[in-house]
């Protein structure tokens, strides 16, 4: 009896194996997007200027625009990060609900 209850699943075989898969993929995804996403935000600037505004640094106008474009890819990319990642736990939960793969 209780090996007829341990054979019988609610996917096919074919389909189980097929859930496995698609889980593991969706995971490793998340977790490299996640670690990209980490190092981005280590990379970028920070936006107080602190100790620095007392001394009333000087810089070049090209060097303020270059340092704006670098922050404003950081940025950028950061947000797509997040955003992907946000998209691929969303997919991940969607395949978690019970009776989705019958």
């Amino acid at each position: 009896m209780l090996q007829q209850l341990l054979e019988v699943t609610i996917f096919g075989e074919g389909l189980e194996t097929v859930y496995y898969v698609v889980n593991g993929i969706l995971i490793a995804l998340m977790a490299l997007v996640a670690v990209a996403a980490i190092i981005l935000v280590l990379l970028q600037p920070a936006n107080s200027q602190g100790i620095d505004a007392l001394g009333g640094s000087s810089e070049t106008f090209y060097g303020k625009n270059k340092g704006r474009s670098i922050e404003s890819k950081l940025k950028l990319w950061t947000i797509i990060c997040v955003a992907v990642l946000a998209v691929l736990s969303v997919i991940f939960f969607i395949l978690q609900i019970p009776g989705i793969w019958a």
